[in-house]
C-alpha cells in the first residue's frame, strides 16, 4: 500500500510506547494481544477489505465513546486481510495486519491517565546556563505522551485514509507499486543522482551467470526448507538424506579411483628400470624397421609385416606405455592400451594384420606390407590410425 503520512507515523510511535508500558490490569499483556490472530488471515477482495475497514471504523468510534471491555474487545477486530494491490486479475497481493488496533483496543479499556507536565530540565540549571552565555536550544521540555482518546482519534483517521485508498484502487486510480513509483518523480531523480556519484560507478548489472546462480541458490534453499519441514514430521527423513549423501560421495570416490587406477597403472614403472631381457623394447625400433625393409626388398612380405609389428611395439614400450614383458601376446599388448587412447585403433588394425599373416598362415602381398608400415609409422610418430589405415 502507499506510504503512511507523518501523522500515521506518529500514531505508530505512540503504539510502540504503549507496548513498553505496564500491562492492563486483569487482562493479557498488549504484546500477547498484538500476536492474537496475526497468524490467521483471510483472502479478501477489495470490496470485502473496504467493508472490513468500515466495520473497524465503527468499532473504534464505539470504543471511544463507551471505553469498556465489551466495546473495546480486541477480538472484534477479526482476521487480517490479504488484499490485491489493484483491481486487475491476478494482481499482486499485500497482507494488511491489524495488530496495532488490537493493542489499542486493549489499552482503551482503561481510563486516560493524568497528563505529565514534567520538563526535562530544572529551572535552576537553565538559569545557570543562561548566565554562562550557553544557548538553551537543546533544553526543551519533553512532549506529553498522547492519551488513549487521542490515539483512538488517530486510529479513526488512519482507517479513513485506508478506506479512501481502497476506493481509489477500486476505481482504477491507483495501480499499486507502479503508480506509487510514478507519484514520486523527485525521489526517483534523487536516487538517480546518488547512483551516478563516484561511490557507485563500480556497480555493474548482474550477468546471466549471476542470475542463474541466484536461481539455483534459491532452488536449493527451497529444497532444504522442504526437507526441513518434512524432517519435522518424520525424523527418519533427515537420516536418509545424510546417509544417502555419504553413500553417493563414497560411490563417486570409488568410481573415480578405479578410473584413475585403470588409466595409470601401466605407467607406474620406475624410470630407472630398463627393459626386461627379451622384451621388444630391448632392441631399438629402428633395428626392427631395418629388418622389415630388408625382408621387403627380398619380397618376404610375411616376415616384413612381422618386423614392422614389433617395431611399433618396441616404440610404444620405450615410451613406457606399459611395463616391458616379452611374454605377452599381441592381444595382451592391445588390452593394455586405454579405450580413449587415439593409438588404440591403429594398433588394433596392425595387430589384426600381423595375426592373420603370421599366425593365421594367410599369404601376404606387397599391399599388405605397405598398409602395415603406414600404420606402424603413425604409431611410432605418436599419432593414431588414419581412416584409410583403420579400414
Amino acid at each position: 500500500m502507499k506510504a503512511r503520512t507523518h501523522f500515521t507515523g506518529a500514531v505508530l510511535a505512540a503504539l510502540v510506547t504503549l507496548l513498553g508500558a505496564s500491562p492492563v490490569r486483569g487482562e493479557a499483556q498488549p504484546s500477547a494481544i498484538a500476536a492474537q490472530a496475526t497468524d490467521h488471515w483471510r483472502e479478501a477482495t477489495l470490496a470485502e477489505y473496504r467493508q472490513h475497514l468500515v466495520e473497524l471504523n465503527g468499532i473504534v468510534e464505539t470504543c471511544a465513546k463507551a471505553r469498556d471491555k465489551k466495546s473495546c474487545d480486541s477480538e472484534l477486530v477479526g482476521q487480517d486481510d490479504r488484499v490485491p494491490l489493484s483491481n486487475v486479475p491476478n494482481a499482486e497481493q499485500r497482507l494488511v495486519s491489524y495488530g496495532w488496533l488490537r493493542v489499542l483496543l486493549a489499552k482503551a479499556q482503561e481510563k486516560d491517565e493524568a497528563p505529565e507536565n514534567s520538563p526535562s530540565t530544572t529551572p535552576g540549571k537553565t538559569e545557570e546556563k543562561l548566565a554562562d552565555g550557553a544557548a538553551p536550544a537543546e533544553e526543551t521540555t519533553r512532549p506529553p505522551k498522547p492519551t488513549i482518546s487521542q490515539l483512538l482519534q488517530a486510529a479513526e483517521a488512519r482507517l479513513a485514509q485506508d478506506l479512501a485508498q481502497a476506493d481509489e484502487i477500486a476505481a482504477g486510480k491507483a495501480t499499486g507499486p507502479d503508480k506509487a513509483a510514478a507519484d514520486h518523480p523527485q525521489e526517483r531523480a534523487t536516487m538517480k543522482q546518488v547512483l551516478a556519484s563516484r561511490d557507485f560507478r563500480s556497480l555493474v548489472a548482474p550477468t546471466v551467470q549471476d542470475s542463474a546462480m541466484e536461481k539455483l541458490s534459491a532452488w536449493l534453499n527451497r529444497l532444504m526448507e522442504s526437507a526441513g519441514k518434512l524432517q519435522a514430521q518424520a525424523a527418519w527423513v533427515g537420516r536418509v538424506i545424510v546417509w544417502g549423501f555419504i553413500v553417493a560421495v563414497c560411490v563417486g570416490l570409488a568410481w573415480g579411483l578405479l578410473q584413475l587406477e585403470g588409466r595409470w597403472r601401466i605407467r607406474l614403472v620406475p624410470e630407472s628400470d630398463g627393459p626386461a631381457a627379451g622384451a621388444a623394447s630391448a632392441r631399438d625400433w629402428q633395428l626392427w624397421i631395418a629388418d622389415a625393409r630388408r625382408a621387403a626388398t627380398a619380397s618376404q612380405w610375411r616376415e616384413a609385416i612381422h618386423f614392422v609389428y614389433w617395431a611399433a611395439i618396441s616404440r610404444l614400450e620405450s615410451k613406457r606405455l606399459w611395463p616391458a614383458d616379452r611374454a605377452r601376446t599381441p592381444r595382451e599388448y592391445l588390452a593394455l592400451v586405454a579405450q580413449e587412447d587415439p593409438r588404440r585403433a591403429g594398433l588394433a588394425t596392425l595387430t589384426g594384420n600381423f595375426e592373420r599373416t603370421w599366425y593365421g598362415g594367410r599369404a601376404a602381398a606387397e599391399s599388405d606390407y605397405l598398409k602395415a608400415e603406414e600404420l606402424a609409422s603413425r604409431l611410432i610418430s605418436g599419432g593414431g590410425a588414419s581412416e584409410g589405415g583403420a579400414r
